[in-house]
């Protein structure tokens, strides 16, 4: 890391020393190894930079995973399999219970860390961290109830019985959007079902990945348990690829774009692997025309602004009854231009940087699209001037059978259009190839109850008066159709991590067969 600073006149960020002082609390140098194979730290893999968006400096080097760290690091975890999964289960939770008090301790500094690395604002890198926390205290009380069946057998002195096993390895493939977070709904589970974890993080946000990996560490060491119960690869698509086509690992777990998940689920459907897909997402908000405009409009400005439009829960269409078009897009638009953009380490930040340069140039080509298509920019749709990622947040006015439309741009990008009927506004919702989130604002039960049935929204999240983002813990998480039907967190989303086993068990001396079959 360099002693100089550079400073852009509005969007820059220094780059001190002393700013990444507070690394050294998490573990973190200028110089890191990206494996945890084994309870030790290696990286045989190329050197990589991670680097903050706010000005495209360098804050600390990587060092990133070979195939063969990788073959070694899964040898060490398929042993370790064999020991955690004989471990009881609230034993393991005590061990996940002891993991999110680590994380409290560190969760300012883990925060701070998010909101450098990512570039997301500081509430929101704190509150990813809390995200993993809470998932924690879920998992710990999770770990009491891993309940089976126990179902009446049509034969006589016979018992039937659900049975739940643990999968054996999880494999985790995060993105950096939210690279410490998905881990947690993953992790938190997987472990208090009796699996291993083996982690793939994010390319581009390998410090995050080092750090929450030494919290983890850090507990399973204190507690005399194999290091290689959670493995940790810093890498690129080579490793994901190896991890894929791995049949030590029962599951994988991705997130990421449809693309590349499509991609993941072939490879995996291969061996028969089991696959849990979190995709792309382009989510409406519909506002009818007995809304309260005011929740409407503070609600569509988290979902549409918040991580710079970088959540796959980003709102990213909006549908306005045609009697209060006007009054909301006119409100919206005032608010819109009250958005502070800078440093997301910064008080009063609400939009912070695109995560790379990459991103910054997608905005701006997707900006030409939307215009080639009919698009009329009503705020925004420019790149901000500065050493960092900065866009403006943008509002576009366009027809929702625009092709753009369709398609999910990662950027603070709100299509804006308007609809005469609740019918007419569920087809748009639903008329994108994915499914992940939606919201209505309404107070009349007869359209709430019509937009959460059957012939309503057909997206994994169906809210009402909030925004399309945010989601709490205790339900599960994950979309429909090209969202790839995954679900994680709460609810009963646990049975995708282990085996369910159905037993008979005779306990008599007779051999009664099902249906009354009687052979010989």
């Amino acid at each position: 890391m360099s002693e100089s600073s550079t400073t852009s006149p509005s969007y820059g960020m220094t780059s001190t020393k002393r700013e990444y002082d507070f690394l050294k609390e998490i573990g973190l140098g200028s110089r890191n190894l990206g494996c945890y194979i084994n309870g030790v730290w290696q990286g045989n893999g190329p050197m990589v930079s991670s680097v903050n968006p706010a000005n495209n400096q360098t804050i600390s080097e990587v060092a990133e995973a070979s195939i063969q760290d990788y073959e070694e690091g899964m040898q060490a975890c398929a042993e370790a399999a064999k020991i955690w999964m004989q471990i009881p289960a609230p034993k393991r939770g005590e061990i996940v219970r002891q993991i999110g008090d680590a994380l409290r301790a560190k969760l300012h500094h883990l925060g701070r860390l998010v909101s450098l690395e990512m570039g997301k604002i500081l509430a929101e890198g704190i509150g990813e961290v809390q995200e993993i926390i809470d998932m924690c205290d879920f998992a710990v009380g999770l770990s009491r109830q891993l309940n089976g069946s126990v179902i009446p057998s049509e034969r006589p002195n016979h018992m039937m019985l659900e049975m739940w096993n643990p999968l054996g390895i999880v494999g985790v493939i995060t993105a950096f959007n939210f690279p410490c977070a998905v881990l947690g709904w993953n992790a938190c589970i997987a472990l208090v079902c009796g699996n291993c974890v083996v982690w793939k993080g994010a390319p581009t946000t390998p410090l995050i990945t080092i750090a929450m990996t030494k919290i983890v560490a850090g507990v399973l060491e204190k507690n005399n348990l194999p290091g290689a119960i959670l493995t940790t690869f810093c890498g690129g698509a080579e490793i994901g690829q190896a991890m894929a086509k791995d049949t030590r690992i029962s599951l994988v777990s991705f997130t990421g774009s449809s693309k590349v998940g499509l991609l993941v689920q072939q490879i995996v459907n291969q061996r028969f692997g089991k696959c849990l897909l979190e995709l792309s997402g382009n989510n409406a908000i519909i506002v009818m025309d007995d809304a309260d405009t005011e929740l409407a409009v503070r609600s569509v400005l988290f979902a549409a602004v918040g991580t710079a439009g970088q959540r796959c829960t980003t709102c990213r269409r909006l549908l306005l009854h045609e009697s209060i078009y006007h009054k909301v897009l006119d409100r919206l638009l005032d608010v819109y231009k009250q958005v502070k953009i800078g440093n997301p380490l910064e008080k009063g930040t609400l939009l912070g940087p695109l995560h790379t340069r990459a991103s910054r140039e997608n905005f701006e080509k997707g900006i030409q699209k939307i215009k080639s298509q009919g698009g009329k920019i009503l705020t925004g749709g420019n790149v901000i001037e500065s050493e960092g990622n900065f866009v403006q947040p943008t509002i576009v006015e366009i027809s929702s059978n625009a092709d753009v439309v369709k398609e999910e741009l990662f950027g603070p990008v709100l299509y804006v259009m308007k609809f005469q009927s609740l019918k007419e506004a569920i087809e748009i919702n639903n008329s994108v190839p994915q499914g992940l989130s939606s919201s209505i604002f309404t107070h009349k039960p007869e359209i709430i109850f019509k937009w959460i049935g059957p012939q309503g929204s057909d997206c994994g999240i169906v809210n009402v008066n909030i925004p399309t983002n945010g989601a709490e813990i205790g339900g599960a998480f994950g979309g429909e159709k090209a969202t790839g039907g995954g679900r994680e967190a709460g609810s009963d989303s646990w049975k995708q991590y282990m085996r369910r086993s159905t037993c008979t068990i005779n306990y008599g001396s007779e051999l009664p067969l099902a249906q009354g079959i009687n052979f010989g």
